[in-house]
């Protein structure tokens, strides 16, 4: 199984295959509007500018399950990134990334990585308390822990890296040239 077995759910509500992005490099994240980590869209939007005539898509999930933060229609979620932060790149129908109603997406991407735990930054901290109230145990499972997790996929369809959402995006953007 490889990530061009997937099918998911554009923000119209028609069906996208992963395996019309054979050959670029992707980077997925699952996203809110109300969380602390939003803007990371301007940042995502700066390397989008960047790379994408390179051959990197950014592909953006909308999530509701961590604290409530992407609580507006697609239609809401879109206009407020566009309004907002200018993204260009594609944004996808709300999900579930974690639990029965994950999408299988998202499953696939959970089996085949690790948590890489927080960086060990004010947030990184911040985040760590948190999930320590809710799960003692975070730390050993692979379930996505917040909004802003993102996935690196080579062009050939692999799992590069997986990015907690405190790692610094200038870590990021060089694992993204790197595959590039």
């Amino acid at each position: 199984m490889s990530i061009y077995d997937f099918k998911v759910k554009a923000q119209d509500g028609s069906e996208t295959a992963m395996s019309d992005y054979k050959g670029k490099v992707l980077l997925i994240v699952n996203s809110a509007t109300g969380c602390g980590f939003t803007p990371q869209y301007d940042e995502l939007q700066d390397i989008y500018e960047e790379f994408s005539d390179k051959g990197l898509e950014i592909l953006d999930f909308p999530c509701n399950q961590f604290g409530g933060q992407a609580p507006g229609s697609d239609e809401e979620i879109h206009t407020f990134c566009n309004d907002r932060y200018g993204i260009t790149f594609p944004q996808f129908a709300k999900i579930d990334v974690n639990g029965e109603n994950a999408i299988p997406l998202y499953k696939w991407l959970v089996e085949n990585t690790s948590f890489e735990g927080f960086d060990k930054n004010p947030m990184g901290l911040m985040m760590s308390q948190v999930l320590k109230k809710i799960d003692k145990d975070y730390k050993n499972s692979s379930t996505i822990k917040w909004n802003f997790t993102k996935f690196l996929i080579g062009r050939d369809g692999n799992i590069i890296a997986r990015f907690e959402p405190t790692a610094v995006m200038k870590k990021v953007k060089e694992k993204i040239e790197g595959a590039l």
